[in-house]
Formats: structure tokens, sequence, C-alpha cells
């Protein structure tokens, strides 16, 4: 008896793990085909121009308010922790530069994709869910619309394209909490300031802010679409996928800019 129990629970835990394995490959390929059908239909015709020009509208104005409260933050923030160590140095007049290096390398696209994932991503798995869980989308596919380009190729697109711009305004907007503690510790002018900020940058800085704003975007449309898409079990479906979007989003993005990093140090 105690034989074949072992070799009962060594069989179930087998399977198990065959189970989880082929669940695993099983997720990959409908991960890998759902990308490659957005970009089969997002570039064909017809376009939904004015479903992207709503969603990019969505999207911006959904995290304009978060995005330059934390953005204006971080540049206070990140200059007053900075200016005790360059102290220390008697360097305090290179910190608008590093100042500038910080967030135009790395914070502004990093902590845009964050918040971005957290309010748009969200938004995007738990909206398509409760339209799947409600049959909005099986009813699209009957009236004979097609419901991925409708919902899912135009909310990646908004994505796309708006989570670079809203970087570039994190940017510029951290860059004015840095002048404020500059100016009221230092009295240095705006305009010395912003030469000084803008001196040590260089186009692969600005190349590189921008690859990785484009894969933040993409990332959080892509997962969010993906989430919410293949929902299913009615309201707890839709909170899943909700939930799912904003983690999955935000590990993703971590590993594009680990990846992004080291790509760019070679270049420069």
């Amino acid at each position: 008896m105690d034989n074949a129990s072992s070799t009962n629970l060594q069989t179930q835990t087998k399977a198990k793990k065959s189970g989880w394995l082929t669940n695993f490959f099983i997720s990959l390929y409908k991960i890998h085909k759902f990308i490659i059908q957005f970009f089969k239909e997002a570039f064909v015709p017809p376009f939904e121009f004015r479903e992207i020009v709503r969603q990019c509208y969505e999207v911006g104005v959904r995290s304009f308010t978060l995005i330059s409260l934390t953005g204006f933050i971080v540049g206070l923030i990140f200059t007053k922790q900075s200016r005790p160590s360059l102290g220390q140095f008697g360097a305090t007049s290179w910190l608008p530069s590093l100042v500038s290096i910080a967030i135009m390398r790395a914070l502004a696209p990093l902590v845009t994709a964050l918040i971005a994932a957290g309010k748009v991503g969200s938004s995007i798995g738990a909206e398509l869910g409760s339209m799947r869980v409600t049959e909005q989308i099986d009813a699209m596919e009957v009236s004979g619309t097609n419901p991925f380009k409708f919902l899912v190729c135009t909310r990646v697109l908004a994505t796309t394209l708006t989570i670079p711009i809203l970087a570039t305004y994190t940017g510029l907007v951290a860059m004015l909490g840095g002048y404020i503690n500059v100016a009221v510790n230092e009295g240095t002018s705006f305009n010395t300031f912003v030469q000084q900020f803008f001196d040590p940058l260089t186009f692969t800085d600005f190349t590189s802010s921008l690859v990785k704003s484009i894969v933040f975007g993409f990332t959080i449309g892509i997962v969010g679409s993906y989430q919410g898409y293949f929902s299913n079990k009615g309201t707890e479906g839709v909170g899943k996928a909700a939930n799912g979007a904003v983690v999955t989003a935000m590990f993703l993005i971590f590993i594009e800019e680990i990846v992004i990093v080291q790509i760019t140090s070679w270049f420069r």
C-alpha cells in the first residue's frame, strides 16, 4: 500500500508539472499569436483614426494630473537628496547636470511608464474584460465589425504614441522641480540652470529615452489588451484582468529597462 501510494503521489506530481509546463507554452503561443495579429491588422486599412485619437486623449488625460505631480516631486526630491553628497566634494554646481542625466536617461520614461501601467493598463484590462464578459466583443463579431482592430489595435497604438509625449512632459516638469530647489538654495538663474541641464545630454540620451518610452507604451497597451481580451469567469475575471495587466506590465517594463540600458551603454 505504501509503495502504491508513493507511486500515485509521484505520478500526480509529474502530471502537475507537465500540466503547468504545457499551460506555460500554450500561453506563450497565445501571446505570440496575439502580437503577430496586432502587427498584421494595425497597419492594414481600414484605419480607425477617430478611435485612435479618442484613445490617445483618454490615455493622456487619465494620467496627466498624476504624472504632473509625480514628475515635479521626483525632480524636487532627487535634487534635494543629491545636494549633500555633492556638497561634501564642493561640487554643488554640478547638480543641474546630475539631475538632467538621471531624469532624461532613466527617471522620466520609467516613472511615466509605471504610472501609466497602473492607471491606463488596468483601465484597458478592466474595460476589455467587462466587454468580453458581457459578450459585447462577440456581438461585434456577429455584426461584422472587427473587434480586434477596433478595440486592441487602437489602444495599443494610442499608448505607443502617447507615452513618449507624456515622458517628455515628465522630464520637463521634473526639470522645473529641480530648478526650484536649486534656485532657492544656490540662487541660480533659470537660463543658467537650463544651459547646465542640457549640456551633458547627447543624442544617444534622447534616442534611448524615446526608444524606452515607445517600448514601454507598446508593452502597456499590448499587455492590458491581452489580459482583457481573453478574460473569463465573470466579474472575477475582470478584476484578474485589471490586476494582471498592471503586474505583468510593470514586470516587463523593468526587464526592458535593463535590456535597453545595456544596449545603450554599448553605443556610448
